[in-house]
């Protein structure tokens, strides 16, 4: 009964942003290492729901949370800041478009996993400051990896 539900909650999220290409590409799976959509009984009705790790630098004890937008919970700091956020960037799980100048610029050793559905489109994306075009990236979902960034 439960998987019905999913599915159904899944099915009708189809105005939603996930027409806007937010599928990962980073060839993960969500269901990997568990999802985010099993971290809390509400989740399944939730439009987006991710399991967030964040790393403050190499070798450091990450921090995790869940996530929760349309509607917003989850364990996240600040999930209505996190969500809105979220909800306005046009593509936040597009990769890094192929031949961009980025600036060779270090903004911090942070790096953060993102796992869970967007819209019914799984993601597992990493995000880092590691490099001028990632800190870009990083940067647009700034509430989304709070308390650190």
């Amino acid at each position: 009964m439960a998987l019905c539900a999913a599915a159904v909650a899944a099915c009708g999220s189809g105005a939603g942003p996930a027409s806007s290409g937010g599928s990962a590409s980073s060839g993960g799976s969500a269901s990997s290492g568990g999802s985010a959509a099993s971290a809390t009984p509400s989740a399944a009705a939730a439009k987006v729901s991710l399991l967030i790790e964040v790393t403050p630098r190499p070798g450091a004890k990450a921090e995790r949370w869940t996530l929760q937008c349309e509607p917003t919970g989850g364990t996240q700091p600040n999930a209505a800041a996190a969500c809105h956020q979220l909800l306005t960037v046009t593509r936040p799980f597009a990769p890094i478009p192929h031949g961009i100048m980025c600036p060779m610029v270090v903004t911090g050793e942070q790096t953060a996993v993102i796992k869970g559905t967007w819209f019914g489109s799984p993601v597992d994306e990493t995000f880092s400051q590691l490099s001028g075009c990632a800190a870009m990236r990083w940067k647009e979902l700034g509430q989304v990896f709070s308390p650190i960034h």
